[in-house]
């Protein structure tokens, strides 16, 4: 999908077509009915924003400007101070995502969810999509795509792009050649022309310390890395990755469409808009911790899984990392307990020093039996941040 966050927010606000308009920050807190008025005292803008929080997504506008998503609303009020920030609305965002996956799937029901903004599709079985003219031998697959984007359209009222390409590695890049609103066909003759001439990390699994060390090593682009022999790779970043390396550069990848993908993991978490204290700031955390224990359970919920495990992370404000963990003696997926055990893992935190960023993770997950844990009797409000006693 097209900017999507930021696409669905201007279904709300139709008047904001064409600006650069940015979403992050904080989460909405009531819904408003569409379209949305210009708030009294005017739309917010990035200069008369404080705090630590990052951009979610930006309209292309925006993009233009510099800003990009993950980078800081501060940095980004340097270089677009007048782009308009809105807060984000999540329940908001799953219903179109919803609507759009549907939409396809009436058309290509073979799909691989990658996440609220994203899918991989396999045409192979789509009536029509292996029929051609003699004058376009990809005819019925281009075809089909067009119908897969008219029926996004129609759904939802956002645009989408689409690669279409023999695997999923080229379809990842080619959705990404021609957005807004694109659709990209792309074999693997096209490659060298296509692709190679691209940033090597515009392949998806090339990190940024991937990237950076292939620089240091003179490989700058795709191309420059179809050129490096097989042993040369392996020497520098190890076999296994060296041949991964290889083989995207040339656009092979054989890993198939995965229609069903059992989630190891479900986390929430939370930056602050300033650091906490653990001691004196104590109830402020005992609120968040207990909101983020109530994000995750009804992630639990929403997908039918219990877990068998719940930790915490915490972000110091020197941005040092730390994460603890507990099993719980039953699988479990309300609220309370996640709470509790959520709690009782920071036990062993050093607590001393204030903080940034807290998180909330629910691990070892399964499908729940009819021992599913009965939620703790916890009285309201829950204990605070650090004073729970011993497991």
């Amino acid at each position: 999908m097209d900017a999507f966050y930021a696409s669905v927010e201007l279904l709300r606000h139709p008047q904001l077509q064409g600006l650069p308009v940015v979403i992050g920050g904080s989460r909405r807190q009531t819904l408003t009915a569409d379209p949305s008025p210009e708030p009294e005292g005017g739309w917010p803008t990035l200069k008369d924003y404080a705090g630590r929080g990052v951009i979610t997504t930006a309209t292309y506008p925006a993009r233009a400007l510099g800003v990009h998503s993950g980078m800081g609303l501060m940095k980004a009020a340097l270089l677009a101070p007048d782009a308009i920030l809105l807060p984000m609305d999540f329940d908001r965002y799953r219903h179109y995502s919803r609507l759009f996956k549907a939409a396809v799937a009436r058309i290509a029901p073979v799909i691989e969810d990658r996440g609220i903004d994203e899918i991989y599709i396999d045409l192979t079985e789509v009536p029509g999509a292996q029929h051609a003219t003699p004058d376009d031998a990809l005819y019925g697959v281009r075809q089909v795509a067009a119908q897969l984007k008219q029926a996004v359209t129609d759904a939802t009222g956002l645009t989408c792009s689409i690669g279409v390409t023999p695997n999923k590695l080229l379809s990842k890049l080619a959705s990404d050649l021609d957005k807004p609103d694109g659709l990209t066909l792309l074999m693997l003759d096209d490659v060298p022309a296509r692709l190679w001439p691209l940033p090597a990390q515009r392949i998806n699994g090339i990190g940024p310390k991937a990237a950076i060390r292939l620089s240091e090593l003179g490989v700058h682009t795709i191309g420059d890395l179809a050129q490096a022999t097989l042993p040369w790779l392996a020497e520098h970043f190890g076999s296994r990755y060296g041949q991964w390396l290889h083989e995207a550069a040339h656009g092979i990848d054989d890993r198939p469409v995965v229609t069903w993908r059992e989630p190891k993991s479900m986390s929430r978490e939370t930056t602050f808009e300033r650091n906490l204290h653990p001691r004196q700031d104590r109830e402020a955390l005992g609120a968040l911790l207990t909101r983020l224990c109530e994000q995750v359970s009804s992630d639990l919920g929403r997908k039918g899984y219990v877990a068998r495990t719940v930790g915490v992370k915490l972000r110091y404000e020197d941005f040092r990392i730390v994460t603890r963990s507990l099993t719980m003696p039953q699988p479990a997926q309300d609220a309370a307990t996640l709470r509790l055990w959520a709690a009782r893992s920071l036990k062993s935190i050093d607590l001393d020093t204030p903080l940034r960023l807290m998180g909330v993770k629910a691990e070892g997950l399964m499908l729940p039996g009819p021992d599913l844990h009965t939620p703790v009797a916890v009285q309201e409000p829950l204990p605070l941040f650090v004073s729970l006693g011993p497991a």
